[in-house]
């Protein structure tokens, strides 16, 4: 069976989906030279030199930056190198990908939903928000919390971090809990100054946003 296209770029996206997708697809670094269609599994800063190489006949995975005649396609889901089960993420398209590049990212589980280009930058940041900046928070914690001397059992914090994003996704505004949920300023105060002082600010600024919602 020969390769239906070509995925360049062998960093995490790129050697995840192409485990996934096995023998549909052809896995080569950034330098190859393939013939027929591209997906460009490359950093941003990459895109407008190998978009403008495979011109006509390629896409990109970034969900931030827009090319004009270049489709993207951007799974909403974070890569580690591996094929996973996908079924039900998000895959965000804008422009018109090549149909055997589209399928084959839905066939593995992926659902497409049409981004327009300038919302692109506003789609990106809210899937960082939600996704990155939650994992250095999360780090940051466990960091605190061992570095005082506090060994948590079993799985630490993971529970409690998969439960609250569980929650709401179910429940929205009306799923957060805690002490900026219920208002109770007191408590808010005693772990304000509990906190080493870098990470004060950021305590407050991100729980404040959920000051008078009610869990």
């Amino acid at each position: 069976m020969s390769a239906e296209f070509t995925i360049l770029g062998r960093g995490r996206a790129g050697r995840a989906l192409a485990a996934a997708l096995g023998e549909r697809v052809s896995l080569q670094p950034r330098d190859a030279e393939p013939e027929g269609a591209v997906l460009l599994a490359l950093p941003d800063s990459a895109l407008q030199k190998y978009s403008a190489k495979f011109k006509d006949r390629c896409a990109h995975l970034s969900g931030s930056l827009h090319i004009d005649g270049v489709p993207s396609l951007h799974p909403l889901v974070s890569f580690d190198g591996d094929a996973a089960d996908w079924r039900g993420m998000p895959l965000a398209v804008t422009g018109e990908p090549s149909r055997p590049i589209l399928d084959a990212l839905t066939s593995v589980g992926f659902v497409p939903f049409d981004l327009p280009a300038h919302l692109k930058p506003l789609y990106h940041a809210c899937a960082v928000l939600a996704s990155g900046h939650l994992a250095t928070l999360f780090a940051a914690a466990t960091e605190i919390l061992k570095s005082s001397g506090i060994a948590l059992p079993g799985s630490g914090l993971a529970p409690l971090a998969h439960t609250a994003i569980n929650n709401a996704a179910k429940h929205g505004r009306q799923g957060i809990t805690g002490p900026f949920a219920r208002g109770d300023r007191e408590t808010i105060q005693r772990d304000l100054n509990a906190l080493p002082e870098e990470w004060r600010g950021v305590f407050g600024g991100v729980g404040n946003r959920g000051l008078g919602v009610r869990g």
